[in-house]
């Protein structure tokens, strides 16, 4: 009784595996999964070790190289590189908004995009354009006329040149043959004299150059000539004040430390608009005041010339190449404004302003010379009145540096005129832009390798050059050199 009461405390049996064979521990397929997680984990541990094997090479074999040194530091550079800041035109007639005073935003309106030409209203009060001509006046002005030098035919004997590379030099279309309009591109034979085409077949008659008369010089006509024939005419003619390639006066005034307050200001305010570093704008040249009178102008040239091996910048000539026979100023950008206004001319042209292209010969066309003031400053693109106290600003070398921009000023109807220029000075590599004024118009334009011998009064270290056009032009070039 007692077992049996014990056997049903206990419960029935467990169910046991048929015939009485013993139960398996784990399943088939228990035991498949755990194979494949043990195959797994073997390879894994196989490509650690293959890893760290081919990452520390091969055992027994020569010791790894120590890494090589690191380079020493260079040293910090004077002053960090970076490129100079150009202001956006949009398109023609964008505005936009610049603080140029603290506290007062100015308008700057695109009128150009080639060359990128701005104009500024109000850039100077009317008191600030005032105390300017009136320290001018206190200063005392001196002709600013790149006159005839006495010297000119030494210098050109100083460049190392052949009678054959003066013609291929002139030879702007390489046709073997020499135009009127390919040998007025060259002022430089003028020394100082703006040259017509009238005056070209005058000296060809002189010294007797063109034997058939047809107003062109063959390679072998070329090759007969005696280039001293042509200094020697060029010496012995009378010079008339209409004649020359500029005809005004000017004067300088300093904008440093001491400086009279308004001068810094001006400094400052192109420094704000032109967005230069203030080393480059504190070395700038003095502000040259110019006036023009009635009758006064200043043909169409480029305010950066282009450089060639006969040539130096101004502003680098001390430290460069000092024999070069000429020299010539290398400036980024320039900012012209106007110190009064006038009653008639005055205009600032740019002829070829905005042109879907540019031929320098193509300003030239059947003796009608586009670069001529006096007879031709209607014929520009794009001409800006003066407005006393507006400044007009303009880069002299287009966005990949190969352009150039071409300015004039034209005779002054009547009065005087004042304005000012701001030019950043830099030296540069390839084509650049000069620039060039006149009384009562100025002439800009793009692209063109002419090139001028500038006078002293135009040395220069890097900097700023203001200039302006009419009665009176304001120009701070820098820092004179020695």
């Amino acid at each position: 009784m007692a077992a049996a009461a014990a056997e049903r405390a206990e419960g029935p049996p467990l169910p046991g595996p048929p015939g009485g064979r013993p139960r398996p521990v784990c399943s088939r397929p228990y035991f498949l999964v755990l194979m494949v997680f043990a195959h797994l984990y073997v390879l894994n541990v196989l490509g650690l070790l293959l890893f760290v094997h081919l990452s520390a090479g091969e055992a027994g074999g020569p010791p790894a190289s120590p890494p090589p040194p690191p380079p020493p530091p260079l040293p910090p550079p004077s002053s960090p590189a970076r490129a100079l800041p150009r202001l956006e035109g949009i398109k023609v007639g964008h505005t936009q908004r610049v603080e140029l005073v603290p506290g007062r935003a100015h308008a700057v309106r695109t009128l150009s995009l080639k060359p990128l030409l701005f104009e500024i209203p109000n850039f100077l009060t009317e008191e600030e354009c005032k105390l300017i001509v009136h320290l001018a006046q206190l200063k005392g002005l001196q002709k600013s006329q790149i006159l005839p030098t006495d010297d000119y035919e030494e210098a050109m004997e100083m460049i190392e040149i052949s009678q054959m590379d003066i013609f291929n030099l002139l030879d702007h279309n390489q046709d073997g043959q020499l135009q009127l309009k390919e040998v007025l591109t060259h002022t430089r034979l003028g020394n100082g004299r703006w040259m017509t085409p009238e005056n070209i077949r005058e000296m060809y008659t002189a010294v007797k150059a063109d034997p058939d008369g047809n107003g062109v010089l063959s390679l072998e006509e070329f090759k007969q000539l005696n280039i001293r024939d042509f200094h020697k005419y060029m010496g012995s003619q009378k010079v008339k004040m209409s004649d020359l390639v500029r005809n005004s006066q000017h004067t300088w005034l300093y904008q440093g430390e001491g400086a009279h307050q308004v001068m810094r200001a001006i400094r400052q305010r192109v420094m704000r608009l032109t967005r230069l570093p203030p080393e480059i704008v504190e070395h700038s040249e003095p502000l040259q005041v110019v006036r023009y009178d009635q009758g006064g102008h200043y043909h169409a040239h480029m305010d950066s010339g282009p450089v060639f091996p006969e040539t130096a910048c101004s502003h680098t000539k001390l430290v460069a190449n000092e024999s070069a026979p000429f020299e010539t100023s290398c400036r980024y950008v320039t900012v012209l404004f106007y110190l009064n206004n006038v009653t008639g001319g005055g205009e600032t042209v740019f002829p070829i302003a905005d042109n879907r292209t540019y031929e320098e010969m193509s300003l030239i066309q059947n003796d009608v010379d586009l670069r001529d003031t006096r007879k031709n400053c209607d014929k520009g693109n794009l001409r800006v009145k003066p407005q006393q106290g507006t400044a007009v600003f303009w880069y002299n070398y287009l966005s990949d540096g190969e352009g150039t921009v071409l300015f004039q000023g034209s005779a002054l109807g009547r009065g005087r005129t004042a304005g000012g220029d701001s030019r950043c000075l830099l030296a540069v590599a390839g084509r650049s832009e000069e620039s060039q004024k006149g009384g009562s118009c100025l002439l800009v334009g793009t692209g063109g390798s002419t090139c001028h011998q500038l006078g002293r009064s135009f040395l220069t270290l890097k900097g700023l050059c203001l200039q302006a056009v009419g009665q009176w032009l304001l120009m701070p070039l820098g820092d004179r050199s020695s």
